[in-house]
């Protein structure tokens, strides 16, 4: 068993861009479409389905939420939802499955958002490195983001 669980988007704020398609924090329009490429749903942590499921494209802060994450300034980004309802990942043991093998960039936190390290990680060896970055007592916890795109997929938190 590992000794962290992935921490998804609230319901809250899920909920509230589906109904007033404004995004959390800035009130930037959101934008909804019929998924045209692969697109994680950062509320229940599982893929849209490509050209079958209509998802919402909007920016949030990384950060908005987070213990003294509003100290310090903001960190937005391009993140998806379903445009449907969907049940908010229950956090299980490690990554979630539709990012093991994944391109992903690990940032470690600690106190007042203070970046410890950056690691990349591939070649499914994110829960190595995510064990690794934990080992340090001054990590408070990692969000996780697509190498690639570089935008925000969930966050890692101690068990």
């Amino acid at each position: 068993m590992n000794s962290f669980h992935a921490v998804a988007i609230p319901t809250e704020v899920a909920d509230s861009v589906r109904s007033t398609m404004k995004s959390p924090k800035y009130g930037f329009p959101a934008h909804r479409e019929v998924a045209a490429g692969r697109a994680l749903c950062r509320h229940c942590l599982e893929l849209v389905r490509l050209n079958e499921e209509q998802l919402i494209l909007f920016t949030m802060d990384a950060f908005h939420g987070v213990p003294n994450g509003e100290t310090v300034p903001p960190s937005p980004g391009p993140v998806y939802i379903h445009a449907d309802s969907c049940g908010r990942y229950e956090p299980g043991s490690g990554i979630p499955e539709a990012y093991r093998g994944r391109l992903l960039t690990l940032e470690a936190f600690g106190e007042d958002k203070k970046l410890v390290a950056e690691v990349r990680a591939s070649n499914s060896q994110e829960e190595k490195i995510a064990h690794e970055l934990f080992a340090n007592p001054e990590v408070n916890y990692i969000q996780v983001r697509s190498t690639e795109a570089g935008c925000y997929l969930f966050r890692l938190e101690r068990n």
